[in-house]
């Protein structure tokens, strides 16, 4: 079985190489330029503000250290085990059960976690999804989904450009233009989908390893386990409504806190709670 580390990379290559071919396909350098131009700006400014942005869209607020003793002291326990410096801690206040981490790097992490998930899990369930969310922190992958997601961004803009260059380019009545002309389309239908497929299995994997690297953090991974079938179940009933912009931030909790029934597996930002579990409950520690 490849490590998930070495899928990010192999992942993050496949995204890179459809980028160059249908660069290559397209033979202009203007095309491609202004796309990483576009889409590095909007990654950028989601990279260094993501934080900001998401705990303001989800109304959460620093945890008082007198209110929330427990919770501080769990978490400065697995970071000191993580060798990272304390993040913040902030709750979001709703009853669904979730949690999630942001902050550009170690520095800057965040854990946030809804008042839901603390009435809910035992203290050893939440320690898993706590060591779970600073895994995320420790890992970097807020910079990695950003990575992935300025790379389909340039890719999706460069096709819509072919799209339209085919449109208003014409037809010639040479047969290698043309065949090249319908390569050119088809791959500008094809590459932006199959570029959101790898950004999924990105973030899948990337969900894969962090259960992985906080059951190590703790060593236990049954707690997580446990965990996230509460909180799978608990998600079911008390779904968020998907209102425009949240929907993008699905990826950074520990459980799609939509749940709305993705368009095949592949288009999903998290693994099925089935298999994260059983992968949990094979670990060899």
């Amino acid at each position: 079985m490849i490590p998930n580390q070495i899928k990010t990379v192999l992942l993050l290559s496949g995204l890179t190489a459809l980028l160059i071919l249908l660069g290559g396909l397209i033979g202009g350098k203007n095309g491609l330029l202004f796309g990483l131009i576009f889409a590095s700006l909007m990654n950028f400014v989601s990279y260094w503000w993501s934080s900001k942005i998401v705990l303001k869209l989800y109304k959460a607020k620093e945890a008082d250290k007198k209110e929330y003793p427990e919770l501080y002291s769990m978490i400065d326990e697995i970071r000191r085990s993580a060798q990272l410096p304390l993040p913040k801690i902030y709750i979001v206040d709703m009853p669904q059960a979730n949690a999630f981490a942001t902050g550009r790097n170690p520095k800057h992490g965040v854990v946030a976690v809804t008042t839901g998930i603390l009435n809910l899990l035992e203290k050893n369930e939440l320690k898993g999804v706590l060591a779970h969310e600073i895994s995320h922190i420790k890992n970097r992958d807020i910079l990695i989904s950003s990575i992935a997601a300025t790379i389909a961004g340039i890719i999706s803009y460069v096709a819509i450009i072919a799209r339209w260059g085919t449109m208003f380019g014409g037809m010639s009545g040479d047969n290698d233009n043309n065949n090249n002309m319908l390569e050119l389309i088809v791959l500008a239908i094809i590459a932006p989908i199959m570029a959101l497929i790898i950004q999924m299995a990105i973030s899948r994997s990337r969900e894969f390893l962090a259960d992985e690297t906080g059951a190590k953090l703790i060593k236990d991974p049954f707690s997580l386990a446990s965990a996230l079938e509460k909180i799978n179940q608990n998600v079911k009933h008390n779904p968020l409504k998907p209102l425009g912009v949240t929907e993008a931030t699905a990826h950074l909790f520990i459980s799609n806190p939509f749940k709305g029934k993705s368009f095949l597996n592949l288009f999903s930002t998290h693994p099925s709670m089935e298999e994260r579990c059983n992968k949990l409950r094979s670990m060899q520690l």
